[in-house]
């Protein structure tokens, strides 16, 4: 048999190979066939109530083990960090051609358009007093989408209504946009940066890193997430800036990344300056009120709230005036910003025979919800409890008291009933 015979017969065979994947496959993309593979419609069952829970819940306890782990780590290195509550941050999205790309489904674009809705309400959230500006690069140009407010609405409708890709990426143009608009900011502010990265390079017109020394000077902390691989440039700027620079291997990775940047990081040493900020607290404008907003320069009716100090009109808070610059906040975003100071101590992991005691039943229901904290066949399950109060949560309550509620029920429940227990006595 001759090398072209042998040629031609593993050709074919190679061929029929395929077919047969392609049989077995049912013609199915790439990306379908991920699904298919996972079949993860098989591994649901219903619960008591008769609703689909998931049985594998091993990537949920892993992700509730990295967060106590991180929360643990640091409580023991630092006993108190000085926090920046006050944060001016700019979002850069990189919508170059490179953001078009379809390892991310349906592409990147479409994901960090998501995340990004996601994380600015988020980040309102937990930063009441804090501000956001988007900031869009494309065509080698960077673009102002929104000025920086305190508004997740007016940002999340700017963003959705200009997604497109087209031409390279700027880094350099970016960073000088974003450190000309940051450097306005009051010396109390934080100044922050978190860069969308998609493209594996960056088309500058000038020297680089000049512009991430006066990044630098300017004392703004800039950090990336690349939705690609790692470059050194993005890294060497996360690095001379105090930020930290991340690459996403998944949507869900991609998602846990952006949103550790939604706490107030810890402030910067050399940076942290305390000073006494004057702030105004408006009233809110009567319903049949008339007057023209400082802000769009719009007649309002019955909308808006009235800076104490120079009479105008704004139409959110929190914000500056834009007449005489005094900070716009009200009671409640300062109430919801002092968890950041103090926050709740990790609580504790229990042992399953804690939990088998016959001498205290209470601590087999979660004090939270009053769920039983026993699996199928009366085996212990996964649980925690407060140092203070010795009072057991479920890892559902947990996660609530720590990340949403930031106040222990067993411990607040203690403090109540003293009071009245003294009246008594």
């Amino acid at each position: 048999m001759t090398n072209s015979e042998r040629k031609r017969l593993n050709g074919e065979a190679e061929e029929e190979e395929e077919d047969e994947d392609d049989n077995l496959n049912g013609g199915l993309e790439a990306w379908e066939r991920s699904y298919a593979d996972d079949r993860s419609w098989e591994a649901l069952q219903e619960d008591e109530s008769g609703f689909l829970r998931p049985i594998d819940n091993s990537a949920f306890y892993h992700a509730q083990y990295r967060r106590r782990l991180r929360d643990r780590s640091l409580v023991a290195t630092t006993a108190r960090i000085q926090k920046g509550l006050i944060r001016y941050l700019y979002i850069v999205i990189d919508l170059s051609r490179a953001a078009a790309e379809m390892d991310f489904r349906p592409s990147r674009m479409a994901v960090v358009a998501k995340q990004v809705e996601a994380f600015v309400r988020e980040f309102f959230d937990q930063n009441p007093l804090s501000q956001i500006g988007l900031v869009t690069v494309k065509d080698g140009v960077a673009n102002c989408l929104t000025d920086l407010g305190g508004s997740p609405e007016s940002h999340i409708k700017a963003l959705m209504g200009k997604l497109g890709c087209s031409g390279d990426s700027s880094l350099q143009n970016a960073l000088d946009l974003v450190q000309g608009l940051l450097s306005q900011i009051p010396s109390y502010g934080h100044r922050e940066v978190l860069i969308l990265y998609s493209a594996l390079s960056t088309c500058d017109p000038g020297d680089i890193m000049e512009t991430i020394q006066k990044c630098k000077e300017s004392k703004i902390r800039c950090s990336v997430i690349g939705l690609s691989a790692e470059m050194f440039i993005c890294k060497h700027l996360c690095q001379d800036t105090g930020g930290s620079y991340s690459v996403a291997l998944d949507e869900s990775h991609f998602k846990e990344l952006i949103m550790e940047h939604a706490p107030p990081p810890p402030a910067i040493a050399e940076f942290a300056i305390a000073n006494l900020i004057k702030m105004g607290f408006p009233q809110r404008a009567g319903e049949g009120s008339i007057s023209i907003c400082s802000c769009h320069k719009e007649v309002k009716v019955g909308v808006g709230y009235t800076c104490p100090r120079c009479k105008a009109r704004v139409c959110e808070l929190p914000t500056d005036c834009r007449i005489c610059g005094l900070q716009l906040v009200s009671s409640p975003h300062l109430a919801r910003s002092y968890h950041h100071l103090f926050p709740i101590a990790p609580f504790d992991e229990v042992t399953p025979l804690c939990l088998n005691d016959p001498r205290n039943r209470s601590r087999s229901t979660c004090f939270g919800c009053q769920q039983s904290l026993l699996s199928s066949g009366n085996k212990p399950g996964l649980c925690v409890a407060c140092a203070k109060c010795k009072k057991h949560f479920c890892l559902e309550c947990d996660i609530y008291i720590h990340e949403s509620l930031h106040n222990c029920p067993g411990c607040e429940s203690l403090r109540h009933s003293n009071p009245i227990v003294a009246n008594e006595g």
